[in-house]
């Protein structure tokens, strides 16, 4: 699985960001649930929403409820992460990743994409 994060950028409290993660290869399955993460310096990496294969299901961090909002393009074999209310707390690089929905939630899957930096300025 070849996975590919855009849309991170540097925004003002307050602000809003959409993450887009690409998934392709031939290892990729729809079936596979998807995920986000992100890592600070000062942090491990740690799950912050992940999404069933269908859709119709998504676990979040307690830190982020609220405010994002993870939805999939089954089509594009995408998932976005819509993160609104940012706080500087949220400064980290995102990753994303995709496997099976078990490996994803326990934060053990083989591939992650090379992640996207997200910094929000007080």
């Amino acid at each position: 699985v070849q996975l590919v994060e855009s849309g991170g950028a540097s925004v003002q409290a307050g602000g809003s960001l959409r993450l887009p993660c690409e998934a392709s290869g031939p290892t990729f399955e729809e079936s596979h649930a998807m995920g986000w993460f992100r890592q600070s310096p000062a942090k491990e990496r740690g799950s912050v929403a992940i999404i069933s294969w269908s859709g119709t299901s998504a676990i979040y961090a307690d830190s982020v409820k609220g405010r994002f909002t993870i939805s999939r393009d089954t089509a594009k074999n995408t998932a976005y992460l819509q993160m609104n209310s940012l706080e500087p707390e949220d400064t980290a690089v995102y990753y994303c990743t995709a496997d099976s929905e078990p490996v994803v939630v326990t934060g053990s899957p083989r591939t992650w994409g090379r992640g996207t930096q997200v910094t929000v300025s007080s």
